[in-house]
């Protein structure tokens, strides 16, 4: 397939690229202030509640590296989307505000914590979620006509879906347990495996509804992998939890792959 380029270019068009490209300028100085370049890094900011430490849902500080892939695509991906044969392409026009809402949220994600907003931030990260399933949905509806831009543009908010889903389950949990909620004991080990369960079965639900995209999907196991090393390697430590979230990883990456044998049948 190819990119569309007989369709007429319209005031929109140029709308939406702008909107964009301001959202990704704001996202960008929302990660200044979350790696603490102009504000407090997320483990120190809302007195430490994010903190690799905190629950037993926090993924290890390793994990955060997938910061980097998602940001350096979104970056290339609003640069990419100026490019002439891009201005007028459908999957464009079906996306475009959607990844500026994505990258605005993002901004208002790491502001709010920045406060110690920590409802505030669950009910953000909850609309960061929905846009970008919205987002990947379209992608779906509208198939990619190259390599390149499969890597770019699908691989980018496949991972930022599949990461962020994850985070919100941590979210949630630190929102609560900020606040007093922790039972603690086996009663906290057994609310954290029943929140993994949920995890695993969003994993399930979005490989059947988007094609069993494996950007997502690895992006899940990925952070669910370093809540189970986590718990094995520092505080708040426990094996059941760790074990929990490596089968939740398994499921995730199973159902994709089930998804794509589907597919091919």
């Amino acid at each position: 397939m190819t990119p569309t380029t007989h369709a007429a270019t319209l005031p929109a068009d140029r709308l939406r690229q702008v909107g964009v490209t301001v959202a990704e300028i704001l996202c960008v100085v929302g990660t200044l202030v979350g790696i603490g370049v102009i504000g407090t890094r997320v483990a120190e900011s809302s007195g430490g509640a994010l903190a690799a430490d905190a629950t037993l849902l926090a993924p290890a500080g390793p994990a955060f590296a997938i910061w980097t892939p998602i940001y350096l695509g979104l970056a290339g991906f609003t640069v990419y989307q100026w490019l002439p044969a891009q201005t007028r392409e459908p999957r464009h026009r079906a996306i475009g505000w959607l990844a500026a809402a994505s990258m605005v949220l993002n901004a208002a994600w790491l502001l709010a914590t920045q406060q110690g907003w920590l409802w505030a931030s669950v009910v953000v990260m909850a609309g960061l979620v929905v846009s970008l399933g919205l987002l990947v949905r379209r992608l779906e509806e509208h198939p990619s006509y190259g390599h390149g831009e499969t890597v770019l543009v699908d691989g980018t908010f496949g991972l930022y879906l599949g990461w962020v889903t994850v985070a919100a389950c941590a979210n949630v949990t630190a929102a609560l347990v900020a606040n007093g909620v922790d039972p603690g004991g086996y009663a906290a080990q057994l609310a954290a495996v029943v929140v993994l369960a949920l995890a695993a079965a969003i994993g399930v639900f979005l490989a059947r509804r988007l094609g069993g995209r494996w950007a997502v999907a690895v992006a899940m196991a990925w952070g669910l992998g370093w809540i189970a090393w986590g718990r094995l390697t520092d505080e708040p430590g426990s094996a059941v939890v760790a074990l929990a979230a490596v089968v939740a990883a398994a499921v995730v990456l199973v159902a994709a792959s089930r998804q794509h044998s589907r597919m091919r049948d």
